[in-house]
């Protein structure tokens, strides 16, 4: 490389990562910046670029960053505000509003109904015009989602179809909390205002108005995945093409990607830059040979040059068939800036190129760099170009010409030992260099991953995702792939069920995944290997990072964020107990499987000691069966019915009754609810509800008795005045004289707030510092009541909403935390006077 070339190569490398620097510390923001103040610094950035073309060469590279880093701060802010300027107004939440738009994207079908998007036209509110999101996302259910009166939609939904609809919306709203998902991010990135679901009250209007109103790519994905679905009978099978064939990842059942998650090749059932960067190199391979046919096209441009826009535009089509995701449109803007970057004629080091394709990745979505599949991406390719050895290549050797000018005898079997070697040191490389980032992003890496990459990553990319596509022209071909699938399957349900085929850890700090991420760069890398072993104890803080567990007589309570219903983590020294397991979301997912599972796993939970549900209402044993198939739950306590399906597995299970009495590392638990008379009679659930004290036996300071937490299910007005009263010792003969003290600092609210709990005589005798509610965000219910709220706030009491403060946490240390407060960014939702 040129003298001139080197130095605009460096030029352009610290010019990009000062706008990557910008736009990072952007999506730190608690809070938007003004307009006024964006203009500030737009204005400062123009400053800087005129200054810098004034001055000598160096003074010019650090003002041309800086204006680089205030343009990438701004601009990303800019697009930010005009992006929540547009989001649903709080006065249309929850009213009855009449839509008229088109069925944006591939509709999602579920068990219960149907979930798309939706291109609103025009809104009106009681004949009104009324401003909604230009996208939103829209249920039609059949009667699972008891939040409005439902019905089937009357015919299917095709992308396309222009539709009047009676809608009723709400802005976007997800659960928070620790290293879980973030849901209003992800509808942020995706462009959509609002949610809701489809109306079938009297007098609601649901009419189609049109079919084929353009989406023309969505209207051909949706022909591909009836057509596949028609002509390929497994189920599994099935899922899996159409999500490489189209990227319709909701096609494959929840079961299959446990399977995949556990063997390290989810990556390849989901349109990835895996997919689109090998489908890129095939179609560029294809249209250079037959541009090579032709001397009229190779006098207008050279094949080389023709092949990589050939193959960029093509890719981009593929892209755009499978639904233009995130990853895919990172992958086609990294093609593009390489290929831009190869037909100008500069020729700079791969480092550099990565780099300008992270730039433009960024320019066109800054929110990208909040993906793990943005940092695997581009921590994937960095791995191989330094991991790269530096010597001559083996295939150069392998074409020596022998004695007779030909080609070695010796050179094809060569060829094919320098491919195998290849493979094998690129999957070995990917699955060691990213096996630290992996750990920081899901905390989980794959034990079995690297044999089922062997296997998965050649026959997904080579054979079924091509067969996928060509089967849209001959359909035969689905029947084949569906069998290359079939066996896939087989052998991945071998490799998942393989003891220790996950190894999991707990989230690890900074400082331990620094030093991972270090460790496994250095065990790549072309270094000696007395260097490279240094790798090994680098990444131990990360693989078994040090966790804080609770000091000797105290607890941590965590009151997790699962919508209507309720879960809590109560942890020891060394043990857990978890209070509920949050309701069911859809016959496909419940809060387990979704929220708690990750948690636990983030938090290195190996085991819950006992599992504890309250009664048998769904919003508080939904989640059960999950913990129960993929936690270690070793005992269960509940005053569910012995016939109740959840107590059929081997799990030793207890019938929580009052009286009963246990100490865990110096803390106390007291069940002071229901009475064991009761077990059995035909008592409606919330007035069985276990009712758990947790009394810490020292203090932080250890001067007397800790902090206590009163745990209260869906107990109503009644069984307080039962508590009551055997407080006060008048029924204390019916738990063998050992009536406890309903004083707690901490109370979970009884029935997430309802009117027909939290009386005033028990909450004066209960006398806490905080009440928690967790209760949905616009709960149907209307959990909390404010009256009940007021109630609390009257005497003195700190109400804790988790739809306002996401998961709360209290340390054994006595500090507690909201969710929403320590991991606030400017794209989450804020309700009027939030705070707890």
């Amino acid at each position: 490389m040129s003298r001139p070339s080197y130095t605009a190569s460096m030029r352009g490398s610290v010019y990009a990562l000062a706008w990557l620097a910008g736009v990072a510390v952007q999506l730190q923001q608690a809070r938007l910046w003004s307009a006024q103040w964006l203009a500030v610094l737009a204005l400062a950035a123009l400053a800087l670029l005129l200054f810098g073309l004034l001055r000598a060469r160096r003074a010019r590279i650090v003002s041309v960053a800086l204006a680089c880093a205030l343009l990438a701060f701004s601009s990303t802010s800019w697009r930010a505000h005009v992006q929540l300027d547009a989001a649903l107004s709080a006065p249309l939440e929850g009213q009855d509003l009449v839509v008229t738009g088109v069925v944006a994207a591939l509709p999602q079908l579920g068990v219960t109904g149907t979930r798309f998007l939706f291109d609103v036209e025009s809104a009106a509110l009681r004949g009104q015009t009324v401003s909604v999101p230009a996208l939103i996302s829209l249920g039609w259910y059949s009667g699972f989602d008891g939040d409005a009166l439902l019905a089937a939609p009357p015919q299917e939904l095709r992308a396309g179809q222009r539709w009047r609809l009676t809608v009723r919306l709400r802005q976007n709203h997800g659960s928070l909390n620790p290293h879980g998902f973030d849901l209003e991010l992800w509808l942020f990135e995706q462009g959509i205002g609002a949610g809701g679901t489809v109306r079938a009250s009297p007098g609601a209007v649901n009419v189609l108005l049109a079919e084929n109103v353009g989406h023309v790519i969505e209207r051909a994905r949706q022909q591909v995945r009836d057509a596949i679905l028609l002509r390929v009978a497994d189920r599994t099978a099935a899922g899996v093409l159409a999500a490489l064939a189209i990227g319709d990842q909701a096609a494959i059942e929840r079961e299959d990607w446990d399977i995949f998650r556990a063997t390290g090749v989810a990556h390849l059932m989901s349109i990835s830059g895996l997919h689109v960067t090998m489908f890129a190199w095939l179609a560029g391979g294809v249209v250079g040979w037959l541009w090579r046919r032709s001397t009229r096209l190779m006098l207008l441009t050279p094949a080389p040059t023709a092949a990589r826009w050939g193959g960029l535009v093509l890719a981009a089509g593929y892209a755009l068939l499978a639904g233009w995701g995130v990853p895919a449109q990172r992958t086609v803007w990294m093609i593009a800036a390489v290929v831009a970057l190869r037909s100008a004629g500069v020729r700079w080091p791969q480092p550099l190129v990565l780099l300008v394709a992270a730039w433009v990745v960024c320019l066109f979505d800054p929110w990208a760099m909040l993906q793990a599949g943005f940092w695997l991406s581009f921590f994937a390719v960095a791995m191989l170009i330094s991991s790269e050895p530096v010597h001559a290549s083996s295939v150069d050797q392998a074409n020596v010409p022998d004695d007779s000018g030909g080609p070695s005898v010796a050179s094809h079997g060569q060829r094919l030992w320098h491919v195998l070697r290849e493979g094998l040191r690129t999957q070995a490389i990917a699955t060691v260099g990213l096996a630290p980032l992996s750990m920081v992003f899901f905390q989980q890496v794959s034990l079995v991953g690297f044999a089922a990459n062997l296997v998965a990553i050649p026959l997904v990319t080579l054979l079924i995702t091509p067969l996928a596509l060509l089967g849209i022209v001959l359909p035969l071909l689905w029947t084949l792939a569906a069998a290359l699938v079939q066996g896939l399957m087989a052998l991945l349900g071998v490799l998942a069920a393989l003891p220790m085929a996950v190894w999991s850890a707990a989230a690890a700090p900074a400082w331990a995944a620094v030093c991972g991420l270090v460790g496994g760069a250095l065990l790549v890398m072309p270094l000696p290997w007395r260097l490279r072993l240094w790798g090994l104890p680098l990444m131990l803080p990360l693989l078994v990072p040090p966790l804080h567990w609770p000091a000797h007589g105290q607890f941590e309570a965590v009151a997790v964020d699962i919508g209507q219903g309720t879960a809590v983590l109560v942890r020891t020294r060394s043990h857990l107990l978890v209070y509920d397991s949050g309701p069911v979301y859809s016959p496909e997912s419940d809060a387990g499987q979704r929220v708690l599972l990750p948690l636990l796993r983030a938090r290195g939970e190996q085991a819950i000691d006992l599992l504890m549900l309250s009664h048998r209402d769904s919003d508080h044993v939904g989640g059960a069966a999950s913990l129960l198939k993929h936690a270690r739950v070793l005992a269960m306590s509940s005053s569910l019915e012995p016939e109740h399906r959840l107590l059929a597995g081997p799990t030793s299970h207890t019938s929580c009754a009052a009286g009963q009495q246990w100490d865990w590392d110096g803390v106390h638990f007291d069940v002071l609810h229901p009475l064991a008379a009761d077990s059995g009679t035909r008592i409606k659930p919330n007035a069985l509800s276990c009712v758990l004290r947790v009394q810490a036996m020292s203090s932080v300071d250890g001067a007397g008795q800790g902090a206590s937490l009163l745990l209260t299910g869906d107990i109503e007005a009644a069984q307080e005045a039962a508590l009551l009263q055997r407080q006060r010792g008048a029924d204390s003969s019916a738990i063998g004289g050992t009536a406890a003290s309903l004083r707690s600092d901490i109370l979970l609210v009884p029935h997430h707030g309802s009117r027909t709990s939290s009386t005033g005589e028990f909450i004066a005798a209960v006398a806490p510092r905080v009440a928690l509610v967790q209760a949905a965000y616009r709960s149907r219910y209307g959990h909390p009541a404010p009256d009940v709220v007021q109630r609390y706030i009257d005497r003195g009491i700190v109400v804790v909403r988790s739809d306002r403060c996401g998961a709360w946490t209290r340390r054994d240390d006595g500090i507690a935390s909201c969710e929403r407060a320590t991991s606030a960014r400017y794209w989450h939702h804020r309700m009027v006077g939030d705070g707890p």
